[in-house]
């Protein structure tokens, strides 16, 4: 089947040009090199927020490029079919506000003050803007006022669009009961993976060659849980995904238990989170694997209780890179979603992926909900299916991690508990 269109629109290269006249609002409000920020809609996404350079003005030396001065100023909104649909009926704009000040509210009131806005007409869900790069705005613009002779302040943005075909797939049950893994274009449901979890308590490494050696490649950590009793601890979980005539293509095992962070504890800590290796065959044998990634994860304490998760890549000497390639905190209570995207192009991801834009994203729903993780991949990542199966390994890998990081006073469903014994092959 062919991957579902997909358009991501991208806001970059965004600065901030001040008259002179304008000064950012108080001197302990944001820091001076970054004084002002922006608000992005289009009706019916969420509001996203960026910071703003500066770019002369008020100071500030000018540059001939704004470019120059780019560092954390793009953002995106990723459209896929439903939306596109919804879009090609009407115009369609993106609203640019330019505050300066503080970000966020403070006692019930907006920390920033509205210097300007502009906004920005779009075409979107047309054959063109699914097939090819579009380009909206590229420049400088005007916002607020300006009037009377004083110079306005200017806000330079490059607002495109891209495809992004992606393959999205969906689990057919929760990861922990074995389901088939759908995937789907439209309405049409196709079945193309299996999955099979299992939970031996015996053999967290079971998953591995006999020759691989996880301690002298940093993988694994010893975990101070070890000698804790059964049930304050949860270790050797796995999941096995198989393609349709039977093969093992892909895995999740997890290789660091995932134990309460001291004797008095209940909940799994950042200093000592749980691990697992996200598994791909190496071609030497049906029970041969090599690794390709590793996930940590772990109850983050804080106002919202969270769970934490850290995803890097792998190599066959370790890992890649001490930079993840994702790394967050979503709400234990609401779930959230799991993402990887190389967009930025300041993005650190650039030298550990082969191409920019979106990787992948899954659908982690909230803890004690009935979770079918859906899992969206960019199509520039997946050269066959065994490709993809390793972002269903990953998609799975996270939601069980919300059930590991459950506080341990909870008790976990039978699945979690059965003893398995079965070999990889």
């Amino acid at each position: 089947m062919d991957p579902c269109p997909f358009v991501s629109l991208i806001v970059e290269s965004l600065a901030l040009n001040l008259p002179s006249a304008t000064r950012p609002a108080g001197s302990e409000v944001h820091p001076s090199a970054t004084p002002c920020y922006a608000k992005l809609k289009i009706k019916n996404f969420p509001t996203q927020t960026a910071l703003l350079p500066l770019c002369g003005g008020a100071g500030i030396p000018a540059a001939a490029n704004a470019n120059d001065l780019i560092s954390s100023s793009s953002v995106g909104f990723h459209l896929d079919t439903d939306a596109l649909r919804r879009l090609s009926c009407k115009p369609v704009s993106i609203k640019i506000s330019v505050f300066t000040g503080r970000m966020g509210r403070s006692c019930g009131v907006s920390g920033g003050k509205l210097l300007g806005s502009v906004k920005v007409c779009l075409n979107l869900g047309t054959a063109e803007t699914q097939t090819r790069n579009c380009v909206y705005q590229n420049g400088w613009v005007k916002i607020g006022g300006g009037g009377g002779g004083d110079p306005a302040a200017r806000l330079h943005v490059i607002v495109r669009s891209e495809p992004d075909p992606r393959f999205v797939f969906q689990f057919g049950g929760e990861p922990e009961c074995s389901p088939v893994v759908f995937q789907i274009q439209g309405n049409i449901r196709q079945p193309v993976f299996s999955c099979k979890f299992s939970a031996d308590r015996n053999n967290r490494s079971r998953s591995l060659p006999s020759n691989f050696n996880m301690n002298n490649r940093g993988w694994m950590r010893t975990s101070s849980g070890d000698g804790e009793k059964q049930g304050r601890e949860r270790k050797g979980w796995m999941i096995i995904i198989y393609d349709l005539s039977g093969s093992a293509v892909a895995a999740a095992s997890m290789i660091t238990p995932f134990v309460p962070s001291s004797p008095g504890s209940d909940r799994v800590s950042r200093s000592n989170p749980g691990a697992w290796l996200i598994l791909r065959p190496d071609g030497v044998s049906v029970s041969s694997w090599k690794p390709w990634g590793r996930l940590e994860a772990w109850r983050e304490r804080g106002p919202v209780d969270g769970l934490g998760y850290k995803f890097q890549l792998a190599s066959d000497n370790g890992l890649t890179s001490a930079v993840p390639i994702a790394e967050g905190t979503m709400c234990v209570k609401n779930g959230g979603q799991f993402c990887i995207d190389n967009t930025r192009k300041e993005s650190g991801l650039s030298l550990l992926l082969p191409t920019r834009g979106f990787v992948m994203g899954s659908s982690v729903e909230g803890e004690g909900k009935c979770s079918k993780p859906v899992v969206q991949v960019g199509a520039q990542h997946v050269t066959c299916m065994a490709d993809a199966a390793l972002f269903v390994a990953l998609a799975a890998a996270i939601d069980l991690s919300m059930d590991a990081c459950r506080l341990f006073s909870c008790k976990l469903r039978k699945e979690f508990s059965v003893e398995e014994h079965e070999s990889l092959s």
